[in-house]
């Protein structure tokens, strides 16, 4: 993990820096695994991000708003009742552990003056948020530990709290460079020497311990066995430089993002071990760092958590209408030859005199057919020749009817499984509550969920679509669900306005403002850009895009939310590109 015990260390100093004397003004608890504490002092407020997710577990500043749950979760509350309005006092880190003290000074039910600790734990998926009182109690904690869980370490109110379990390596603090390179040298000699710095040096993370060997062997990759003794003085001298970092508290937040422009790893030492292969940038403080690293990651984490329960839901009715569509398909072929048991019955009826009673197949000649060839017919010999036609022409009738109502119910199926894949679609792009608030009374409007009986709940309101503006000037609308798409496309454009979609793939109603003017090429082709973006080909290129005039788009009766049907239309391609239209 990158944010390790030195790197924490420098995040210390940055809170320190702002919040010592803040008090609580809010807390939130945004989703099961984070916190977010608001803080206000004289001059300014700020927002501490708590997050204890096993991949991103960390503790900042940060400026990103999250949405909160209508109900908030019990450990919230508690907290509230505990720390509001308490002052923060002291933020403490033992050596380079990577876990920090909030001590806050609190007053009681009594009216006393109480300490409270807030301890933030980043340790993987053993992160943990954890609040004690003044004589060490643990009160609550984000995830309880029992003993089932863990015979090592309990964390249950009323126990007393204790600190992770030690590792047996040596702080930078306050290991020498002399100590550091004999526990180098006490190693397997087939280590490599990156795994040896982390193995012997608490508080590091592998990208540091990389950046040392890589330092040391001058790009070259170092066994300790192969090291000679000028390659453990580098080794001591380039530790001696970290440690120094670390001591004074001076290092820096540096991020490396790949050939792919997506952030791969962060430090608070410069990073040289990628070459050309990465691109490394400095950012403003390490909060900032931190915010921009796991903003895209953690923002389809939490809409994955939530959107959990819907994704079932549509994937269980999709695989169910598949399944049903292709027996449905299978039963049609059987309808194939219904016209071989009209055939036969018109033989039948055409030559009863030629059939002796009680037969069990005959051979007739074929009028259809020019050559009158022969054809074998079976018979029930418990029949007469007038019974027997008549079984092959109901069992015409039967097949002919079968067709009509499979072909039928195949269409209906299918347009039902379209429909599904749309939400999913819709469901793939929500970024915010709000976006699968819409999709769930969507989808409680069509009857896949059951509707809320409680009368406080307000039906979701169909919220504004997205709004972009060409480099030209035009106004683009874009939809993020079936029910904006309806309204979009049915209510709030003009009929002189352009509509895309993309060709025979799910995606978004999008809708190209003229306000009565000519749309340019530029707008046109930036417009089909939006609509191929926000549908399930955005990944793809040479997207094809469909266009008309609002004027030629309608919805058949008793189509479903998003279903329409449009005629004058023509196609471009483009191929989806990010950040070509600014939204406003």
């Amino acid at each position: 993990m990158a944010l390790d015990g030195a790197f924490l260390r420098h995040i210390k100093q940055e809170l320190e820096g702002k919040l010592l004397g803040a008090r609580v003004d809010k807390i939130h608890q945004p989703n099961r695994e984070e916190l977010v504490v608001a803080f206000r002092t004289r001059e300014s407020a700020y927002k501490v991000l708590f997050s204890a997710r096993a991949n991103s577990a960390r503790v900042h500043f940060t400026a990103i708003p999250l949405e909160n749950p209508k109900q908030p979760p019990m450990l919230c509350m508690l907290l509230r009742k505990k720390l509001q309005g308490a002052k923060l006092t002291a933020i403490r880190q033992p050596e380079l552990e990577r876990l920090l003290h909030f001590d806050f000074d609190s007053i009681n039910e009594l009216g006393d003056h109480v300490t409270l600790t807030l301890t933030m734990e980043i340790m993987g998926r053993y992160s943990n948020i954890i609040l004690s009182d003044e004589n060490g109690k643990i009160i609550d904690a984000l995830k309880r530990v029992d003993a089932e869980m863990s015979s090592q370490r309990l964390v249950l109110p009323g126990l007393s709290y204790q600190l992770p379990p030690p590792q047996n390596k040596l702080c930078p603090l306050n290991a020498s460079q002399q100590q550091v390179v004999g526990a180098l040298q006490d190693l397997p000699k087939d280590m490599e020497l990156s795994k040896g710095f982390l193995a012997v040096l608490q508080g590091v993370s592998p990208i540091v311990c990389r950046e040392l060997a890589h330092r040391v062997g001058r790009g070259r990759e170092l066994t300790v066995k192969t090291m000679d003794e000028e390659q453990y003085f580098r080794a001591g001298f380039f530790y001696h430089q970290m440690k120094e970092t670390i001591d004074q508290v001076s290092g820096k937040p540096y991020m490396a993002i790949n050939q792919q422009k997506k952030p791969m790893d962060f430090s608070f030492v410069e990073i040289h071990q990628y070459g050309t292969s990465a691109v490394v940038k400095e950012a403003a403080t390490f909060s900032e760092l931190l915010d921009e690293f796991y903003r895209e990651r953690d923002k389809q984490e939490r809409m994955r958590v939530r959107e959990q329960d819907l994704l079932r839901l549509l994937s269980n009715h999709s695989e169910r209408l598949s399944r049903k569509i292709s027996a449905q398909r299978g039963e049609l072929e059987q309808c194939a030859n219904r016209d071989e048991l009209r055939v036969a019955g018109d033989l039948i009826s055409a030559s009863m005199y030629a059939i002796p009673k009680g037969a069990s197949s005959v051979d007739l000649p074929n009028f259809y057919q020019e050559d009158q060839a022969l054809v074998h017919i079976k018979l029930d010999p418990s029949m007469t020749p007038s019974q027997n036609a008549q079984k092959y022409y109901k069992e015409y009738r039967k097949a002919k009817t079968a067709e009509e109502k499979l072909t039928e119910q195949i269409d209906l199926a299918g347009k039902e499984l379209e429909y599904l894949e749309s939400v999913l679609d819709a469901l793939a792009r929500a970024e915010t509550e709000r976006d699968l608030s819409e999709i769930r009374a969507e989808l409680a409007e069509q009857g896949y969920l059951r509707a809320s009986r409680s009368k406080k709940e307000k039906p979701a309101a169909v919220s504004a679509p997205m709004r972009f503006t060409t480099s030209d000037g035009f106004t683009v609308l874009v939809g993020r669900n079936n029910r904006q798409n309806d309204k979009l496309t049915l209510k709030t454009a003009n009929n002189n306005d352009i509509w895309f979609h993309t060709k025979n793939i799910p995606g978004s109603h999008t809708v190209l403002v003229t306000e009565g003017k000519a749309p340019t090429e530029t707008a046109m082709e930036e417009a089909a850009q939006l609509a191929a973006l926000h549908s399930r080909a955005k990944d793809s290129a040479q997207v094809p895009v469909d266009y008309t005039q609002i004027r030629y788009v309608s919805k058949p009766q008793g189509a479903k939310p998003g279903m329409v049907i449009y005629v004058n239309y023509k196609t471009i391609y483009v191929t989806p590109q990010q950040d070509v239209v600014s939204e406003n």
